[in-house]
């Protein structure tokens, strides 16, 4: 699950609010891209280490409290600083000593996606009730809005619905739908902003349009704007149901950042994500 998030995070970061020609001539899955900010190609951003923290705080099995997750990505962020967040989100992680420190001074009215993009590991949580309100509380943290705590919401029930197999792919859409009370779209066809409902919009239009990781990766790039969000999240939710072929080259997964916390560390916490929530297709797929 997060290595297929930080493959789509990586090749989207490549092609992010790039110009069309980019996207026409490279987006083939031949080879990652240079993010425009300079990061070396095969890099994941904000998307990947996001859900690194929140994939953290499940294993810590902590209070989910607003503290330890603020804790939590101060912690991700400190040890491994990598460009990719908001300037203001940056420059706060980079100012603050920890998680209280953070709360202090963030102003959480965005509506844009970074509660979203975070929210694939939340749906391994059994019990919907408690996936809920996990999920709001980490999205009210930064984004405590309609738009970006629906949109984490969105996210995470799809993920839920994918890896306990609570029905068929087909159906994805409408039961996220049903469990967020929002009317999701599966026909998006215009570029992602950088917004919580769009990005789901476009989440939903690639899982419900193609049965394999390659077509997916592909179409969430050529939609243009903030693709790396759009294929984080697409990727991650397809490695966790066997509906999706695993068809990705193989130069994508080698390709990947191999330091401290890339490919190994993600396998790694893959491993054991799938060890204590009971689900051998985390590992298996990766």
């Amino acid at each position: 699950m997060l290595v297929e998030i930080a493959i789509g995070d990586a090749y989207g970061a490549g092609f992010e609010f790039c110009e069309r020609p980019k996207i026409a001539q490279y987006n083939d899955l031949t080879a990652y891209q240079q993010h425009y900010l300079g990061m070396p190609a095969g890099s994941y951003t904000d998307d990947t280490q996001m859900s690194i923290a929140i994939a953290e705080l499940l294993l810590d099995r902590l209070d989910w409290s607003p503290a330890n997750i603020a804790d939590g990505f101060v912690r991700a962020f400190k040890r491994d600083k990598r460009l990719g967040y908001a300037k203001g989100l940056y420059q706060l992680l980079s100012d603050v000593a920890d998680g209280a420190a953070l709360l202090a001074i963030l102003r959480p009215d965005s509506s844009r996606n970074g509660a979203a993009m975070r929210s694939v590991p939340l749906g391994l949580v059994k019990d919907q009730q408690t996936m809920e309100q996990q999920c709001r509380v980490q999205a009210q943290l930064t984004h405590n809005t309609p738009e970006g705590v629906v949109s984490a919401m969105a996210v995470a029930y799809a993920s839920h619905y994918l890896v306990y197999q609570l029905g068929p792919v087909a159906q994805l859409t409408t039961f996220v739908s049903e469990k967020t009370k929002h009317a999701w779209r599966n026909d998006w066809d215009a570029e992602v902003e950088c917004d919580g409902i769009q990005t789901v919009h476009a989440v939903m239009t690639v899982m419900s349009q193609h049965r394999s990781y390659a077509e997916i990766l592909r179409h969430s790039v050529a939609l243009g704007g903030d693709v790396d969000s759009v294929a984080a999240i697409a990727l991650g939710l397809a490695s966790l149901s066997t509906a999706y072929q695993s068809d990705l080259p193989e130069h994508l997964y080698t390709g990947l950042e191999q330091g401290r916390y890339g490919m190994s560390y993600l396998r790694e916490l893959d491993a054991r994500l799938s060890a204590q929530f009971g689900l051998p297709l985390l590992a298996g797929n990766s």
